[in-house]
């Protein structure tokens, strides 16, 4: 293999186009002959049938240019990131799987994220997130966690990974070595585990330990600082030889991909790239997530071609990564059979998202003995429900409208709903009092709410009006923590309509709710 080949198979490009490819994209294939490339939602998603028409291009375009199958990666996690939402299944996502503690629904949803990416084209995911969730102010992880125990994390981790790796798509398990007790975002900038090494043998380490045992083929780096290994000073793991190369590849013993996270946050310094890129290289990265800038693109290509000519860059493990890559490709191209795109949301795997939803819903508390609701004939029942933002830009929530009085309505006609915003005013708060008013019972569905005080007062205002309520956390369950006066306290873990239709059979009286909290509510 020639050096700038071996160079290219570093690169994941990004581009920007939903029906055609790009001209960038189609002369970076010819010029660099990178590894593959990442659809990212905003640049590349429309529909299933748009995505398969585009991932199909890419490959035929890497066929004629006598490339092997590129990689074609996205974030399709379940829950709050899915990089395809519109008629794909509404999984809802790690934390309400693990409120179901069950493997077996973990293998089924990774079979159904598999078999859905592989119609679409799709032969990476950059799944499962196994970060232990212990923060319960980290900014970033949150529900996209399996939960706060190691051990839990680490069974359903290895079993979704089981699951996609089964359709012949490669999981990537994130967030190396740990992003689940942290309270900074590293899109924004470098953040810490600032735990003993003992510690994160004993937390953080274990899932990955399970993923690589169940043969995970690729490992995402966190841009997070490792002080135990790296000291006071510590770079992000992405440039850590310390953290990927004596500790993932030699304690932990991973023979796999190792990809960065994307080069574009702002944990790595956007006004040295190519430095940057060349550090993550010798600390051990294979491959490098790159935006949809050509200029990044040629940047880092030039930077390792560079270093690499004046030999301060081991040409060995140049190549020992490339050959890495390429027997992922390998393992790919030997699996590789595309389902027909009718799978995409079929009834059998909708199956699957109500299951996990139905066996996800935990009652935390019902000291009023308000559950199930048996309103009489004319009661009215008020829905005040958050509208979805993208609380981190690993996020598509904003997406999504909740659709609970839709489901209610179907079993009681008296429903109203109101969708009031993530962060209320002042007037808002005091006008949707009023309404509240007019009901015999309130749902009161919150988001992350133990975070953002004026949707604090709105709920305490609504429970202040004295009508009997239902407080229901929609992500996270730490909401509790800042209502101590709710009586009837729900959790559903996710905004999908799997989840809200479980909700509303459970509120009613159709379902018993089953789940079990996966973290621990502060006080």
């Amino acid at each position: 293999m020639e050096l700038r080949e071996a160079i290219g198979q570093r690169l994941l490009l990004a581009f920007e186009g939903k029906q055609t490819l790009s001209d960038e994209i189609r002369a970076a294939l010819r010029a660099y002959h990178p590894a593959g490339v990442t659809l990212f939602r905003y640049l590349n998603i429309e529909t299933p049938a748009q995505v398969r028409h585009l991932t199909a291009q890419l490959q035929d375009q890497a066929r004629a240019l006598g490339l092997p199958r590129l990689l074609i990666a996205a974030d399709q996690e379940g829950g709050q990131l899915m990089a395809i939402g519109e008629g794909v299944t509404p999984l809802p996502g790690n934390m309400a799987l693990g409120a179901t503690r069950s493997e077996d629904l973990a293998l089924r949803a990774g079979q159904v994220l598999g078999r859905e990416l592989a119609a679409m084209g799709i032969n990476v995911d950059y799944a499962p997130s196994v970060d232990v969730n212990i923060n319960p102010r980290n900014p970033v992880i949150g529900i996209r966690s399996f939960g706060e125990d190691s051990a839990l994390v680490a069974r359903l981790g290895a079993a979704l990974i089981q699951g996609i790796q089964s359709q012949g798509v490669a999981a990537t398990v994130k967030h190396f070595p740990g992003h689940g007790d942290t309270m900074g975002d590293s899109h924004h900038g470098l953040t810490a585990v600032p735990h003993s090494l003992e510690r994160l043998r004993a937390v953080e380490l274990p899932p990955f330990r399970a993923a690589i045992a169940a043969g995970v083929q690729l490992v995402m780096s966190a841009h997070l600082a490792l002080p135990a290994l790296d000291g006071p000073n510590a770079p992000p793991a992405t440039l850590s030889p310390n953290v990927l190369q004596t500790l993932l590849r030699r304690e932990l013993g991973f023979e796999g991909v190792i990809v960065s996270d994307a080069m574009d946050m702002h944990a790595i310094r956007q006004d040295r790239l190519g430095e940057e890129a060349v550090r993550a290289a010798r600390a051990g990265i294979d491959l490098l997530l790159l935006s949809a800038n050509p200029a990044d693109w040629h940047v880092v290509h030039q930077a390792l071609l560079q270093v690499a000519q004046k030999r301060r860059l081991s040409i060995s493990e140049i190549r020992a990564s490339a050959y890495r890559v390429l027997s992922l490709r390998a393992w790919l191209n030997a699996r590789w059979q595309q389902p027909p795109l009718e799978v995409v949301g079929c009834a059998e795997h909708r199956r699957v998202a109500e299951e996990i939803a139905e066996r996800s819903m935990t009652l935390v508390r019902d000291q009023a003995n308000l559950l199930p609701l048996r309103p009489r004939p004319g009661a009215r029942i008020g829905v005040f429900l958050p509208r979805p933002v993208n609380l981190t830009p690993a996020d598509t929530s904003a997406s999504v409208t909740p659709s609970l009085a839709r489901f209610l309505r179907e079993r009681h006609a008296e429903v109203d709903e109101f969708l009031f915003p993530f962060a209320p005013a002042e007037d808002e708060i005091a006008a949707l009092r009023e309404q509240a008013r007019q009901y015999d019972y309130l749902v009161i569905g919150t988001l992350n709410a133990f975070q953002e005080t004026s949707q604090q007062s709105l709920v305490h205002a609504l429970l202040a009006t004295g009508i009997p309520s239902i407080l229901v956390a929609l992500r996270l369950p730490y909401d509790l923590a800042v209502f101590p006066q709710a009586d009837t306290y729900l959790c559903t873990y996710s905004i999908l309509e799997p989840s809200l239709q479980a909700l509303a059979r459970v509120l009613l009286g159709e379902l018993q709710p089953i789940g079990q909290l996966p973290v621990s509510i502060p006080a």
